[in-house]
């Protein structure tokens, strides 16, 4: 499609007054007059002759095979022109659909010398598919007075995956004696349950583990030594109700729970132990059978992948008791959730008390910097007040509510997004090292 630019209408527009003054003035040079806006119509069709054909351009575009959730990726898009002298300036544009962050308008330009090249980013906000139809391109003469524009249809699928290209590189830290600060370093000696070798006993060490009946064999100290025990079974139970669609730090709360829970599931498979996968809503949606060994890995991330946002009400009683019963040995369940406060957290509390009997339960809830921050603002109007109070009172359930589950003897987890995996991971190497399981 050719048109005329805003340029050239603001031309031709220019020439009216200047048409009706040389008639006011000079009756008889209507015909000047007139030539004012056939001159401006002629130089808008010779600027559109000028401009570069489509049948000129090839165009080229790659599309990434995947795309990974929070994580800009781009479509790869070469324009080269076959003919022509001169430099041209595109504008591309891509039409999409899904769950997106707005397209970009990208400026390229090129030669029949130097292609035009460059990124087109795709941002995916939450998993699932999203949809390139088509790719736009607009470009001018050189008189920048008409412009063709061209729509490409690209019809491209592209599935949104967890990201989990930096697990290896983040779990490796976890394995590593020298690991940067703030970094628990996992400890394959520790208070474990399985019987490792005999030490000799050293001022500050614990009392309970020294081998009296050795000790006075040898006449000295010796004291006990465990290593962590293997073969675990650890199930990852995700909430996919309503409250985990929520945003925080620009991604749902469900796909914070998912991206932690992969990196603790790479390294209980390497660290030799059982791994499966819970989700579960108003319904039970999922459920991978506890598994050992690295290859399964690719399966969790698949299962995860397949974990759609719900709008339902979770119903803690049916999903918890359902994974109760298909457990068949204990284990350690990490369950991502997400309440609001006490009235809505008693069927939880019951469901998870049920829960804690037979297993080791780490609770993991995600912690809004958004109601700290409204409770600590200084209230310029009475909103204000009113919205601290309200903050103050959710901070003060949810408080009571972790307190109430820390009784029961589950291991709660309140922290914020980016201090999720490594909090989580944490709380796993202690529960191992202590014998919890």
């Amino acid at each position: 499609m050719i048109r005329p630019t805003l340029r050239a209408v603001l031309l031709f527009a220019a020439t009216v007054p200047a048409t009706l003054i040389v008639l006011v003035l000079r009756p008889e040079l209507w015909p000047v007059a007139i030539d004012f806006g056939l001159f401006v119509i002629a130089l808008i069709g010779i600027d559109a002759l000028l401009c570069a054909g489509f049948r000129t351009l090839d165009v080229a575009h790659e599309a990434p095979a995947r795309l990974f959730v929070g994580t800009e990726a781009a479509l790869r898009l070469t324009i080269t022109l076959r003919s022509g002298t001169r430099a041209v300036t595109f504008e591309a544009l891509l039409e999409q659909r899904g769950e997106l962050a707005p397209p970009v308008l990208r400026r390229l330009t090129g030669t029949p010398q130097q292609p035009a090249s460059g990124l087109l980013p795709i941002v995916p906000r939450r998993r699932g598919q999203v949809f390139i139809d088509a790719l736009w391109l607009r470009w001018r003469g050189p008189l920048a007075l008409a412009e063709r524009i061209r729509r490409i249809p690209l019809g491209k699928t592209i599935d949104v995956l967890p990201d989990v290209r930096g697990i290896s590189s983040a779990a490796v830290q976890f394995f590593s004696r020298d690991a940067i600060e703030g970094v628990k370093v996992q400890q394959q000696r520790g208070e474990g349950t399985e019987f490792e070798s005999l030490r000799d006993h050293a001022a500050g060490q614990d009392n309970r583990f020294i081998d009296w009946k050795r000790s006075a064999k040898h006449l000295k100290l010796l004291s006990k030594e465990f290593s962590v025990e293997r073969n675990h079974q650890i199930v990852l139970a995700f909430d996919t109700g309503h409250l985990m669609a929520e945003p925080i730090e620009g991604l749902p709360r469900l796909d914070h729970a998912i991206h932690a829970g992969l990196l603790l599931g790479w390294i209980s498979l390497r660290n030799g132990d059982y791994v499966g996968s819970f989700g579960f809503d108003a319904k039970v949606r999922q459920f991978l059978q506890p598994s050992r060994g690295m290859p399964y890995f690719v399966k969790l991330q698949n299962g995860s992948s397949q974990l759609a946002y719900q709008t339902e009400e979770t119903n803690f009683t049916l999903g918890l008791a359902e994974l109760n019963f298909r457990l068949k040995r204990r284990a350690l369940v990490v369950m991502f959730t997400e309440f609001i406060d006490t009235t809505t957290a008693e069927l939880l509390l019951e469901s998870v008390h049920r829960m804690a009997n037979r297993h080791a339960v780490i609770f993991v809830t995600l912690r809004d910097p958004l109601l700290p921050n409204l409770v600590d603002a200084p209230p310029a109007q009475f909103r204000d007040a009113a919205e601290a109070v309200v903050a103050h009172d959710l901070l003060r359930d949810r408080a009571v509510v972790l307190e109430r589950l820390s009784r029961m003897g589950v291991h709660c987890l309140e922290v914020p997004p980016r201090g999720l995996a490594v909090g989580l991971i944490n709380r796993y190497l202690t529960i191992k090292k202590r014998g919890l399981l």
